[in-house]
């Protein structure tokens, strides 16, 4: 399981670097272009993919009272990305030094609703990761609504390549 885990928090980090390349890339009128999504525009949804890191992240080290960035975050484009870099970091480095046990441990957490779940680490670090590699698959149909062609592949099977 801890290196099924740490590829993944790996992966996380790689496919977020990838995809954030291009994005710096555009003008702010593409990246806070309204477009159809779950979020309205690039920024957005970059901003709720940071906003679910820092989320499992805080929840990870039983903080009761989570602080949700968009609530407070105002930055550039490039300010959210390395924001958002500097906590995937910070995952994969939490699940590089974790021992085994570690994931197979229960925590106890409070929803957004106020509802209290217990469930192992390991399937909140499952559930984490496939959230990003979902949002990261709209960010690529969002950068393709604002006219970017070049998209970088962010697959998992191209990652373990490139090891």
């Amino acid at each position: 399981m801890k290196v099924t885990l740490t590829k993944y928090a790996h992966y996380n980090c790689w496919a977020n670097q990838q995809i954030l390349e291009v994005i710096y890339n555009l003008t702010d009128e593409q990246i806070h272009q309204e477009v159809i999504s779950s979020f309205p525009s690039i920024y957005k949804t970059v901003l709720h993919m940071l906003d679910a890191e820092a989320i499992w992240w805080q929840r990870l080290k039983l903080v009761e009272v989570v602080e949700v960035p968009s609530a407070t975050f105002n930055g550039t484009i490039m300010e959210l990305g390395n924001t958002w870099v500097r906590q995937s970091k910070q995952i994969k480095e939490w699940v590089d030094l974790a021992v085994a046990g570690t994931f197979t441990h229960e925590f106890s957490y409070m929803t957004s609703k106020k509802v209290r779940f217990k469930q192992p680490v390991y399937e909140v670090l499952m559930h984490l990761f496939n959230h990003q590699t979902y949002h990261r698959g709209q960010l690529v149909t969002l950068l393709r609504q604002t006219g970017c062609t070049t998209i970088p592949s962010t697959d998992l099977i191209n990652f373990l390549r490139k090891k």
